[in-house]
């Protein structure tokens, strides 16, 4: 049944089991053979120990899901984006999978099989599972995907590729992951996530310290994620972007959500430590700048994708010259599809394969 997956052992439904050690003999010979074939240089601007290690973490909280609320709302709109795709997929893989954001709400008119993805073992175990569709849970680094070529009809990922280093190695992963016509459909943090965090920190710590550091991780753009995925060689590309806005009391309290998150900035340029004189200046810069009545508002901007594996029956694009149309032209649309009607109509009179007259059908 799991023949798509190369060299791992599955573990039963609702344990993790030896996953983690069969994963890590695998990663060393994908992550090789990888670099070898490409030659490309990966970026390693995150610590990815330090960001299993937060999520890790936030397992150990009785409380860990009252801070799941951006989450599971951009999740649950991801699965709906999903179930919108008239198709009956055999295997769908939740890439990132934290606590089952997304799979969870898939119905079995949709899919047949879930694999929940996720490199945090211990929040893995909590994850959440569809009622209708049958789940295996596995243990898996979105950066070293251990699935066969051409063996995934659709791969979802919602909020976690953000944290990726090497994002275009991910993205050939997946594509090569897919079968023809298969479907990559997923979001994540856009630039424009936390910046007014990101700009009262930046001042904060320049009026304290006299310099300034990174406190926000660095965010993807659309045309940088559009690029992104057309290298890759994703096709009929669909990228939009969604906005959420939080109101906290303070600062603190946002941060304080973050880090129930597991969304705390694991960038190698981190401060370790954040001084209190900094954080209460920065309070001060934020109050002043961006609130309002209820107190300071954050913006959580989310980019959602949509990439297709191309297929020779999905649609083309027409021909370079063919168009009938100049776009100068669109001011006197209506005159123009007039006279195209009438032309229509001449041709129609003329034909001689056109017996119609009064009284036939």
């Amino acid at each position: 049944m799991m023949s798509f997956i190369t060299h791992l052992t599955i573990p039963k439904f609702g344990g993790i089991g030896n996953a983690t050690r069969c994963l890590a003999c695998a990663f060393l010979s994908t992550t090789s053979v990888t670099k070898a074939r490409t030659g490309e240089t990966i970026m390693n601007v995150f610590d990815r120990r330090a960001k299993r290690l937060h999520r890790d973490r936030t397992t150990a909280m009785s409380d860990y899901k009252v801070y799941e609320y951006l989450k599971e709302e951009f999740g649950y709109r991801l699965s709906d984006r999903v179930l919108d795709i008239k198709r009956e997929f055999n295997h769908l893989v939740d890439l990132g999978c934290g606590r089952g954001y997304v799979s969870k709400h898939l119905l079995k008119d949709s899919v047949k099989q879930i694999y929940q993805c996720e490199f945090s073992e211990k929040m893995l175990i909590q994850s959440e599972v569809s009622s209708e569709v049958p789940t295996q849970r596995i243990v898996v680094d979105e950066e070293h995907l251990p699935f066969k070529d051409n063996s995934l009809d659709i791969v979802v990922s919602s909020l976690s590729l953000h944290w990726v280093n090497d994002l275009p190695g991910c993205f050939k992963q997946v594509h090569n992951a897919l079968k023809q016509d298969g479907v990559f459909l997923g979001c994540l943090f856009g630039g424009d996530t936390l910046y007014e965090l990101r700009v009262a920190l930046q001042l904060a710590e320049q009026e304290i310290e006299g310099g300034l550091s990174a406190h926000v991780s660095p965010f993807t753009s659309v045309q940088d994620l559009g690029n992104l995925l057309n290298r890759a060689g994703f096709t009929m590309l669909t990228i939009d972007i969604d906005e959420m806005v939080v109101t906290y009391p303070s600062i603190r309290e946002l941060m304080y959500d973050l880090k129930g998150m597991a969304e705390s900035n694991c960038a190698w340029s981190r401060k370790t430590h954040l001084k209190r004189k900094v954080i209460e200046a920065a309070d001060v810069i934020y109050k002043d700048m961006y609130s309002n009545d209820q107190g300071v508002p954050a913006t959580f901007q989310v980019i959602y994708f949509i990439g297709w594996k191309p297929h020779p029956s999905q649609q083309k694009p027409a021909q370079r010259g063919s168009g009938q149309i100049s776009f100068k032209d669109l001011g006197n649309l209506d005159e123009i599809t007039k006279k195209i009607d009438l032309e229509s109509m001449k041709t129609d009179d003329s034909d001689p394969n056109n017996d119609k007259g009064p009284g036939k059908s």
